[in-house]
C-alpha cells in the first residue's frame, strides 16, 4: 500500500521539462543507488510521460510503499537536484479515501522500468483521476482527459468510484464538501461530451 506524504515539492529556479528520455535516465541512476528491490508508483502527467503518451511534463510526482528501502526517496530528491528536475512526493491517500481495488489498478509502464531492482509504475489511474478532479484545476482536467482518451480509465469508472468514495469524504481531509466536488466532476463529464462528439455537431 503506497504511503501517504505531504506533497512537498523540490524548488527549481528554472524549469526543466521532464520528459520520456529524462525521466529513464534519472529512474536508472536511481535504480544503480537501490541495493534491494524497490517499487515507484509515478502518479499523473508522470505516468503519461513513463508511457510514451505525453511528451513532458513540468515535475515528477511519485509515490512509494510503506517498505520503500530506505536510500529510495533520497536518492531521487539528490539526482533530481542535479539535474533540475522538479519533485513531488505525493499519493492520492493523502487527500482522499481511495476506491477498492486501487492496487491492483496499478498500471504497467511499458519500457519505463530501468531496471530489475527498480519496479515503475503507474498509481491506480481510477484514484489518481478522483483526486484530480478533487482538486480541479485547469491541468487536472486535462490529465483526466488524457487518461480517457487513452482508455486508462472510462467514465463508468469513475462513476462508480464516485459513488464509493463520495460518502467518506470529510472537509477536514479532502477540503470540500461532496456538493462541491459533483459539480467538479459534472464539468469533467461536460469536456469529456464535449471531445467526444462528432466534429459536425461542434460547428456552428
Amino acid at each position: 500500500m503506497a504511503t501517504a506524504h505531504t506533497g512537498v515539492v523540490t524548488p527549481a529556479s528554472t524549469l526543466v521539462r521532464v520528459t520520456r528520455p529524462r525521466l529513464r535516465q534519472l529512474l536508472a541512476e536511481v535504480a544503480d543507488r537501490v541495493r534491494s528491490p524497490a517499487r515507484l508508483l509515478l502518479v499523473g502527467d508522470s505516468a503519461l510521460v513513463a508511457a510514451g503518451l505525453q511528451e513532458w511534463t513540468d515535475r515528477l510526482v511519485y509515490a512509494t510503499d510503506a517498505d520503500e528501502p530506505a536510500e529510495l526517496a533520497p536518492s531521487i530528491l539528490e539526482i533530481a537536484a542535479r539535474e533540475g528536475v522538479v519533485v513531488q512526493h505525493e499519493s492520492p491517500a493523502d487527500v482522499l479515501p481511495l476506491p477498492e481495488g486501487f492496487e491492483g489498478r496499478a498500471r504497467k509502464l511499458e519500457g519505463a522500468a530501468p531496471s530489475a531492482a527498480l519496479e515503475v509504475v503507474g498509481f491506480d489511474p481510477v484514484s489518481v483521476a478522483v483526486r484530480l478532479v478533487a482538486r480541479g484545476d485547469e491541468p487536472d482536467y486535462q490529465t483526466v482527459l488524457a487518461f480517457l482518451r487513452h482508455g486508462w480509465v472510462t467514465m463508468s469508472d469513475l462513476e462508480r468510484a464516485l459513488a464509493e468514495v463520495l460518502p467518506r469524504f470529510s472537509e477536514d481531509r479532502i477540503q470540500q464538501d461532496p456538493a462541491e466536488f459533483r459539480r467538479k466532476f459534472k464539468g469533467l463529464q461536460q469536456m469529456w461530451r464535449a471531445l467526444c462528439a462528432p466534429a459536425a455537431s461542434r460547428v456552428p
